[in-house]
């Protein structure tokens, strides 16, 4: 793979407009950045779960805030590739002119990242996924094919995220979102079909990226970029090099925010969450900063700043230093994965204790339980009434279904994925809300 292909400024459902990777497309990607940032799909991540419960008397963060900060991150990263690349070959600049804006392509993918995320975090994917493995949903089984059934029976939010930005829903355009090849690139960290995902032997290819539906639009990208075909049948893909940076920021900030919020829920204490950051702050002077701060959370405030610093340069460092491996498509692992010791093990560490005390915590097991009821009650009405479609009963829930969602096939798969569009989309209170006027558990106000 080579940069000059791998930033294309070329737009989805717009290619027709293309006149090539030319410097005045440089402010392209900030566009992508916008169209995202004032979305409705974007707008609605601050009412949906990251880890824990929302809403509460203490701030945690949601999907939004995460994403924003995420974006922070990755924004920082892909600078700090172009200014090394940049130092190596001060003309850069005139034999790939788009190289500049890596930072503008990982923050906009970044902000799309978690767009495609059901209601209540992951377990909003389980409960999807179990619709149709445990549920009512199985009898739809024998009226799709083995392909899109995989689709059905392991719902994904990254490729329900390339779904929504390139889906022609009804009503709202031909090119989704309109944003540039590259940035849609950049989200596809598992860039598979179904059929190839779950196989944890390859990193592209731990879950999977694309849906039935949106394969020859992912393959459309893949070529016009010159992605690495991996396999045909079931199609895979080798990532596009700016995955590697989405993912770590991604990584960066999951796992040293949780131990933020953590800390001001009082799940973990200070002195377990100082245990954990004081080793990644790299700062010999950082023991007397901390001794001179009288607020615990001011505290972590620092400390967390400090260690995501260092982690920003460490991957970056492992990005720049594999980059030949990462273009010919040949590095297996996250760039976490492969930062050096003793940082590595500081964060294995931290996995290790976030997924004891952190995940398994009461309230985020209550979440996801509540979600598993939620979205599980919420397809069990609406597929049935929207694939039958033949009482009085059915024909109120379809008229409950914004226009957008509904589609003019006919074949099960697509009809069920207009659901599943619907579903997934909404926040957490809203499919609480639902859910209970619904199932008659409370009365909507006329207001």
């Amino acid at each position: 793979m080579v940069w000059e292909k791998l930033l294309s400024a070329k737009r989805w459902g717009n290619e027709d407009r293309f006149m090539g990777n030319q410097k005045e497309s440089r402010s392209e990607f900030q566009r992508d950045y916008d169209r995202i940032i004032f979305s409705s799909p974007f707008r609605r991540l601050q009412n949906k779960t990251q880890v824990f419960p929302l809403p509460g008397s203490v701030f945690v963060h949601n999907r939004l805030t995460h994403s924003l900060e995420v974006a922070s991150v990755g924004r920082s990263m892909g600078t700090i590739f172009y200014n090394k690349i940049k130092d190596l070959d001060p003309g850069i600049d005139d034999s790939c002119p788009l190289l500049c804006e890596i930072g503008n392509i990982i923050a906009s993918a970044c902000l799309a990242h978690d767009l495609g995320n059901p209601a209540f975090g992951h377990s909003g994917e389980a409960a999807i996924s179990s619709y149709f493995t445990s549920g009512a949903g199985q009898i739809y089984q024998s009226q799709v094919t083995a392909a899109q059934w995989e689709d059905l029976i392991h719902f994904e939010g990254n490729a329900n995220a390339l779904r929504i930005l390139t889906h022609p829903f009804t009503g709202k355009g031909t090119g989704g979102f309109a944003l540039t090849y590259a940035t849609l690139a950049a989200i596809a960290k598992y860039p598979c079909a179904s059929l190839a995902g779950h196989n944890k032997k390859n990193i592209y290819t731990k879950k999977y990226g694309f849906f039935q539906s949106e394969e020859s639009g992912f393959e459309k990208i893949a070529l016009e970029m010159g992605l690495i075909k991996a396999q045909e049948s079931p199609l895979v893909y080798k990532r596009h090099p700016l995955v590697y940076l989405v993912e770590a920021a991604d990584d960066i900030c999951y796992n040293i925010i949780d131990l933020e919020d953590a800390h001001r829920l009082k799940i973990l204490s200070y002195k377990e969450v100082e245990a954990l950051l004081l080793p990644l702050c790299r700062d010999e002077r950082m023991e007397g900063r901390l001794a001179e701060i009288d607020d615990d959370d001011a505290k972590i405030t620092l400390m967390r700043a400090k260690s995501i610093s260092t982690l920003i340069g460490l991957c970056s460092a492992v990005f720049f230093k594999e980059q030949q491996r990462i273009l010919e498509g040949n590095f297996n692992q996250s760039l976490m994965d492969a930062i050096e010791e003793p940082f590595l093990s500081v964060m294995k560490e931290i996995e290790n204790i976030s997924v004891k005390k952190i995940y398994n915590y009461s309230s985020v097991v209550q979440i996801e339980v509540a979600g598993y009821q939620v979205m599980g009650g919420l397809l069990e009405e609406f597929i049935p009434a929207y694939l039958q479609d033949e009482s009085k009963y059915h024909k109120k829930l379809v008229a409950l279904i914004p226009r957008q969602f509904l589609t003019e096939k006919t074949d099960t798969y697509s009809k069920i994925q207009s659901i599943l569009d619907f579903v997934s989309g909404m926040t957490d209170i809203y499919a609480v809300e639902l859910f209970r006027k619904i199932k008659g558990i409370s009365f909507p106000s006329m207001s």
